[in-house]
């Protein structure tokens, strides 16, 4: 790949400087289509450069790592990056009265999560704008939240721990 470079910027060392030298530094226009040419080519034999394992179908380390969003493909639809900031904005409306995501849910306390999830999908296909029609906007909203918080286990350790503190369960 490099003896490809090196041949290309031999080429525009030998031939730009006497092209310019015979005009008195006027470039003509079949001088600039020549430079345009040589950086498309330039462009062109860097993105080879930069995709050849992909064009050789080389497996990289990503391939070959392991990641959790490779085998459940849900997991990146609800478990978000975003979420962590929406939740330091309302951290403190929440300390002070969460709702109480079991009863939005409708399930108990000692929920599995397998329970969860689909009670979870149970209500989103019913509460859905375009399913029913109606503005429910805020509800998906609330489920969101509650299922945001249930389903992730550390999150729900300390929401479990939170409204335990003040005896709600």
């Amino acid at each position: 790949m490099w003896q490809y470079c090196i041949v290309i910027l031999s080429v525009v060392a030998y031939i730009m400087p006497s092209a310019w030298a015979q005009n008195d530094d006027v470039i003509s226009p079949q001088e600039v289509m020549m430079v345009f040419v040589i950086f498309i080519v330039a462009v062109i034999v860097l993105f080879l450069y930069l995709a050849r394992d992909s064009i050789r179908r080389i497996r990289t380390d990503y391939d070959q790592s392991y990641f959790e969003s490779k085998n459940n493909r849900d997991y990146e639809k609800y478990h978000s990056d975003w979420q962590d900031d929406y939740e330091e904005y309302n951290l403190d409306r929440r300390v002070q009265n969460p709702p109480n995501y079991y009863e939005i849910l409708g399930v108990p306390h000692d929920a599995t999560p397998e329970d969860i999830k689909s009670r979870y999908r149970q209500l989103a296909k019913s509460l859905h704008p375009d399913v029913s029609g109606k503005d429910s906007d805020t509800d998906m909203a609330r489920i969101n939240e509650a299922y945001e918080v249930l389903s992730d286990k550390d999150r729900r350790n300390k929401y479990d721990s939170d409204i335990n503190a003040r005896g709600e369960i």
